[in-house]
């Protein structure tokens, strides 16, 4: 039977670069909140034991995309615990929302949907921190996908602890450019000596994002509407970009600003969530989107 299935989008509601490792990546302290908005996965099982995508992304082999990866990595996992069902296949198709290289998760999201989905329909049995642990080798961010609730991160942005920021609303728009991941973490003019602080401290402190100062740097189009949205209401970057939000008490607050946005913002209104939609729709809680 085919079901669809929630793939929403996170944001940092603050990101701090603590240092440097040895191995090249960032050590971090972010926290992440879900939205009630991302794409939507339709998945349908099939008796062969093939993993078939029906939208694949151009320029983007199925062997490297996250959602068939995942797939793979549930198939062969549950195959070594022997509750791997004979023919356990999928039918997979995406309705993205979500722009590429914005700094919503989308293709972490999307993975870990993948994860927890075809853990429920095929009966496999994974436990979460099972689910987690093959999420992580597909991408820092899919860990908080898979637990479903907003969290605290810090390490890579492995190290989870759940916490229960506001549940704001947000207006989160796109300036049209793609900011690769690397171009961020290269520069050199990117802080990296953050002090390190307390769950608690950073919670009652003033958000912030450390990579803001270099998206606005590097691309006009992030500083211009930044400079925009401060007039409404707080606002950041979101991971490395390209997108950022406005942060509002109310919808409709929210939605009075988006109506008086320029031509070439593109945008969107959502609440923050700190229990997924993914979750919810596990649950029973909600109706898949």
């Amino acid at each position: 039977m085919k079901k669809r299935w929630p793939s929403p989008a996170k944001l940092n509601l603050f990101l701090y670069i603590t240092g440097r490792r040895d191995d090249g990546y960032h050590n971090l302290q972010t926290l992440f909140q879900f939205l009630d908005y991302g794409d939507t996965i339709t998945i349908e099982p099939r008796n062969d034991g093939q993993i078939h995508l029906a939208t694949p992304i151009e320029g983007v082999p199925d062997e490297e995309n996250l959602i068939v990866r995942a797939a793979r990595l549930l198939q062969d996992t549950a195959l070594l615990m022997g509750s791997l069902p004979q023919g356990a296949g999928a039918d997979i198709s995406v309705e993205k929302k979500l722009p590429m290289g914005g700094g919503l998760g989308g293709g972490s999201s999307n993975a870990a949907t993948v994860l927890v989905a075809l853990n429920h329909i095929w009966n496999t049995g994974l436990t979460e921190d099972q689910l987690a642990a093959i999420g992580v080798t597909l991408g820092a961010d899919v860990p908080v996908f898979v637990r479903g609730f907003a969290a605290f991160a810090e390490g890579v942005g492995e190290k989870l602890t759940p916490v229960s920021p506001a549940e704001k609303w947000y207006l989160v728009a796109h300036p049209g450019v793609n900011i690769p991941t690397p171009i961020i973490f290269q520069d050199p003019e990117l802080p990296r000596n953050t002090p390190i602080r307390s769950i608690d401290t950073l919670l009652n402190s003033e958000f912030a994002n450390d990579c803001e100062v270099i998206a606005r740097k590097r691309f006009r189009k992030v500083d211009a509407l930044l400079s925009w949205l401060l007039e409404y209401a707080p606002s950041r970057l979101t991971g490395t970009g390209a997108c950022v939000f406005a942060e509002f008490d109310t919808e409709n607050a929210a939605r009075q600003v988006l109506k008086q946005a320029p031509e070439w913002l593109h945008g969107f209104v959502a609440r923050g969530v700190n229990v997924s939609p993914l979750h919810q729709a596990i649950s029973g809680k909600a109706e898949y989107w």
